[in-house]
């Protein structure tokens, strides 16, 4: 009988994940004083992964660090009811000039907490300490759901791999109800 009750609780979350879109429209977004769509490795890391699960790019944007100019794109993307989420990457450390956790969380209307305390425990595994220094934040907004992650190729694709695309279906299902 406990065999059979921690299969179902295994199962529960598999078969709830698999009512999800399977396809999703999503917006990449980069914030760096210093990339150009040309060296912007991290947003095309985004970018192939999503794309190879199946998603759709619907916008992409590499922008300064300016809390006013991210704040601007989210709230103009988030508007877009075809586009379910937005990933920032870029200006989650600590550096004066990293901004967009700011911009990005005074937008959200419900915060996944555990987005970025997961990735933080992850990025631990990898880096170390020094994961505490990430500001990776997640949330909803006007119906959209927004990750903001560090603009590391590396952060980038643990993000990516680890946590977004498994959950990304799952999520844009669940704003739907």
């Amino acid at each position: 009988m406990a065999d059979h009750a921690h299969q179902q609780s295994h199962s529960a979350p598999a078969e709830h994940k698999a009512k999800g879109p399977t396809s999703i429209a999503c917006g990449v977004i980069t914030c760096s004083d210093t990339r150009t769509p040309e060296t912007d490795t991290s947003g095309k890391i985004i970018q192939e992964l999503l794309v190879g699960k199946g998603h759709r790019i619907a916008a992409y944007h590499v922008v300064k660090d300016e809390p006013d100019t991210v704040r601007a794109l989210v709230q103009q993307l988030s508007h877009d009811a075809t586009l379910s989420a937005i990933i920032l990457n870029g200006g989650t450390g600590i550096s004066r000039r990293d901004t967009t956790f700011e911009a990005v969380d005074g937008l959200l209307e419900k915060r996944l907490g555990g987005f970025g305390e997961l990735f933080r425990f992850l990025s631990y595994e990898d880096i170390g300490s020094a994961a505490m220094l990430s500001r990776s934040t997640a949330g909803l907004y006007q119906g959209t759901i927004i990750f903001s992650i560090p603009g590391s190729s590396g952060a980038v694709r643990l993000a990516m791999e680890k946590l977004i695309l498994p959950e990304l279906p799952h999520i844009a299902g669940e704003l739907t109800k």
